[in-house]
C-alpha cells in the first residue's frame, strides 16, 4: 500500500559463529515505504530539458497533479551532453516553418532564463555575445554569401565581416579565415545549469519527479488513454506526453496500431578544454565544427554525427575529427589542456524534424520528441505549445508541420 508502514523480518543465519543466545531470532524494522503516485492529471515521459520544460509549463498553467517519469537520472542524456548553442541563423540554409519555430524559441530565452532565475535563484548563464560564422574555403564563402543574402532580405540581424574585422573581434581565430558573418541574436546558454534550474523549478511547483522509472507500455482503450505501466506500477491518467528522446520508440501502446513515430539515436561526441584567459568570446561556428566558450574558462568543441545505435563510447576517430576542426578555427587550441570528453544520443525522427503535438489516433496522447540537434534551443516554445494544447485544448498552427500524423504507422525500435 502507498505510504504504509511495513515490518520486515530478517532471520539470522543459524550457522553463525556468534552464539545464538546472543542474537534474536528475528529483527523487526519499521519504516515508511516511499510514496508512489498512482494517478496523474498529466504524465510526462522523459526527464530531459524538453520533458522538464513541459512539466513546469503545465504546472504554471494550473495543472495540479503533474507526474514526470525518467528512466535514468534527470537530464543525464542528450540534454547534458549538448553545447547549449541557440543559433538557428548560423545553421539554417533557408527560411521554413522549422527555422521560424527555432527563431521564436531562441527569442524566448531571455524571458525564459530570467523567469527560471527568479523562481530558483539559479543563473542559466545566458550569453548574448553572439555567434561568428567563419569561412575558410571557397565553399564556405559561398555559404556565408547565401546566408547573408536570404537573411538580409528577411530583415534578420546579420553582419558581413572581412578577415581583418573578424580577427579584431576574435584575435584567437586562425589567420587563414577568409570571411565571416556575425549573428548578434544567435546566443548560448549553459545547458547543465539550465537543467539544474528546471529541476528546481519543477520541485518548487510540486511536480512529482520519478527517476529510475521506465515506462513499459501506454494503455489505451477505444482510442483513449487510460494510463501507463511503469517499472514501479500503473499510473492512471488520461493525458500522456511522450518526451523520451532517443528512447521514445521503445514505448508500446496497447489496443492500437503503434502510433509512436520511429525515433533513432544519433551519437554526437564532444571535447572540452580549459582556457584561462579564454581564447574566444563568441560562439564560433564553421560548417565542420564549433567552439563554445563558457564563463568558467571551459571551451567546448564539437561535434560528430554518427549512426551508432545506443553506443555512447567516445572514440579516437571522433575526438580526432573534433580536434582537427577546432584547430582549423583556432591554432591556439593545441596549447590548451584537454579536461573532458563525452558523448550524447540525439533523438532524430525520419525527416529530422521534431514530433510535436497530439495525434489523431489516440485521444490524450501528445508528442514532444525527435528534437535532434535542437532540444535545448526548442525547449521554451515546446513547453508553451504543448502545455497550451493540453490545458487550453488548442493546437497552435505552429505545430501543424510537426504533428505525429505525418508519419505512417511504424514498428518500435528493435
Amino acid at each position: 500500500m502507498v505510504g504504509e508502514s511495513v515490518k520486515l523480518e530478517v532471520r539470522f543465519n543459524v550457522f553463525s559463529n556468534v552464539p545464538k543466545s546472543k542474537l534474536p531470532t528475528t529483527l523487526t524494522l519499521d519504516r515508511q515505504m516511499p510514496q508512489f503516485c498512482e494517478t496523474a492529471e498529466v504524465l510526462v515521459i522523459g526527464g530531459g530539458v524538453i520533458g522538464l520544460t513541459i512539466a513546469r509549463a503545465l504546472a504554471l498553467r494550473g495543472v495540479r497533479n503533474v507526474v514526470l517519469v525518467e528512466r535514468a537520472r534527470l537530464g543525464a542524456e542528450a540534454s547534458s551532453a549538448a553545447a547549449g548553442m541557440l543559433a538557428p541563423q548560423a545553421e539554417a540554409d533557408d527560411a521554413d516553418s522549422f527555422f521560424n519555430l527555432c527563431c521564436q524559441s531562441r527569442d524566448m530565452y531571455p524571458t525564459f532564463a530570467a523567469a527560471l532565475r527568479e523562481e530558483t535563484g539559479i543563473d542559466a548563464e545566458l550569453d548574448r555575445t553572439g555567434t561568428l560564422y567563419l569561412a575558410f574555403t571557397e565553399h564556405d564563402l559561398r555559404e556565408i554569401d547565401h546566408r547573408y543574402d536570404w537573411q538580409g532580405r528577411l530583415g534578420l540581424a546579420v553582419q558581413k565581416l572581412n578577415p581583418t574585422d573578424a580577427r579584431t573581434l576574435e584575435p584567437g581565430i586562425s589567420e587563414s579565415v577568409r570571411g565571416a558573418l556575425k549573428f548578434p541574436n544567435d546566443i548560448q546558454v549553459e545547458n547543465r545549469r539550465l537543467l539544474s534550474a528546471l529541476i528546481a523549478a519543477n520541485e518548487k511547483q510540486s511536480v512529482r519527479l520519478m527517476t529510475g522509472t521506465s515506462v513499459e507500455s501506454i494503455r489505451c482503450n477505444r482510442g483513449r488513454i487510460e494510463g501507463a505501466v511503469t517499472s514501479r506500477g500503473l499510473v492512471s491518467t488520461d493525458t500522456i506526453v511522450v518526451a523520451g528522446g532517443a528512447w521514445s520508440s521503445f514505448i508500446k501502446v496497447t489496443d492500437t496500431a503503434s502510433p509512436i513515430p520511429r525515433i533513432e539515436p544519433v551519437k554526437g561526441q564532444m571535447v572540452c578544454f580549459n582556457s584561462r584567459p579564454s581564447i574566444a568570446r563568441h560562439v564560433i561556428y564553421t560548417p565542420r565544427g564549433y567552439l563554445v566558450p563558457r564563463r568558467d574558462g571551459r571551451v567546448l568543441a564539437g561535434t560528430t554525427t554518427e549512426q551508432a545505435g545506443f553506443d555512447k563510447e567516445v572514440t579516437a576517430s571522433g575526438v580526432h575529427s573534433i580536434l582537427s576542426n577546432a584547430l582549423e578555427i583556432s591554432p591556439r587550441i593545441s596549447d590548451l589542456p584537454l579536461v573532458g570528453v563525452w558523448s550524447g544520443l540525439r533523438p532524430r525522427a525520419q525527416d529530422s524534424l521534431p514530433v510535436l503535438g497530439p495525434g489523431a489516433e489516440v485521444r490524450g496522447l501528445v508528442f514532444a520528441t525527435g528534437h535532434y540537434r535542437n532540444g535545448i534551443l526548442l525547449a521554451p516554445i515546446t513547453g508553451e505549445l504543448i502545455a497550451g494544447a493540453i490545458v487550453d485544448n488548442v493546437v497552435s498552427t505552429e505545430l501543424n508541420a510537426f504533428g505525429p500524423d505525418r508519419f505512417a504507422a511504424v514498428g518500435v525500435n528493435p
